[in-house]
């Protein structure tokens, strides 16, 4: 804990403008309201960039950039398609326009919880690969210097914030722990269906190429594992086989909500 609040204290003393990197499938639960007030303590610019938005609706997307827009300027972008990076890239230049920074290069500090994508925005804004990625958590290792032109260059930091916030379930939705690291891999898969049937059943049904109609989320898990041919002897389900797959697919973003 001692040393996530020293490097997040670090960044924001070094960074001449902030992102908070929040994931758009779970834009409050991914905020941070401690570091959020650090930001506001330093006076310095604020962006809240919603990540992953090709993985949520349009409605759902305008609903948070409108929510959280009250609290600091908002965009979305997909770090994965580079979709919304260019506007990202103007946002920032158009929060310090008004500074006294001159003849150096604006340093943007990233902040989030671990995997809600800090590099793959980093290298959308850049246009090229230069920060590592990962679907699962933990792939930066230290804070990074990237330099994306125009004057631009980011600090990237590992996922800073604790993830001893969430429980289990939550440490799965995103990714925080893959299926290898989960204790209760079935409990994890049965909330990704509730999720995806509450948001868009849809999807799940063409993606699993199964019909849902009226079953309960465990019968669900039944059904997906029976399609997949996850059998075990006696023609009983594979659950916990059937649990991870559907935990891999949706941390390997197949789904959108």
């Amino acid at each position: 804990m001692a040393s996530y609040r020293i490097l997040v204290k670090d960044v924001i003393k070094q960074a001449d403008v902030l992102l908070e990197i929040v994931d758009a499938r779970f834009p409050d639960e991914t905020r941070n309201i401690d570091v959020e007030n650090q930001i506001s303590r330093s006076k310095k610019p604020f962006i809240i960039v919603l990540n992953k938005c090709d993985l949520v609706s349009k409605e759902k997307l305008e609903n948070a950039k409108s929510r959280l827009s009250k609290f600091a300027p908002t965009v979305f972008v997909s770090g994965k398609d580079r979709f919304g990076t260019t506007i990202l890239r103007h946002k920032i230049l158009e929060v310090v326009e008004a500074s006294t920074i001159k003849d150096r290069n604006i340093l943007v500090g990233c902040l989030g919880y671990p995997n809600t994508g800090k590099s793959s925005v980093i290298n959308g804004v850049t246009g090229r690969h230069r920060a590592g990625t990962s679907s699962i958590s933990g792939h930066t290792k230290g804070v990074q210097h990237v330099n994306a032109g125009s004057r631009i260059k980011f600090i990237d930091t590992p996922g800073v914030i604790p993830t001893d916030e969430f429980d289990e379930v939550m440490q799965g939705l995103l990714g925080v722990k893959d299926a290898t690291h989960l204790k209760d891999t079935i409990g994890v898969a049965l909330k990704i269906i509730e999720v995806m049937c509450s948001q868009n059943r849809a999807a799940l049904e063409a993606f699993y190429k199964v019909e849902i109609e009226g079953q309960d989320i465990y019968e669900i898990l039944e059904l997906i594992g029976r399609q997949s041919n996850f059998l075990k002897k006696k023609a009983e389900v594979d659950e916990t086989r059937t649990a991870i797959r559907i935990i891999n697919d949706w941390q390997k973003g197949q789904f959108v909500v």
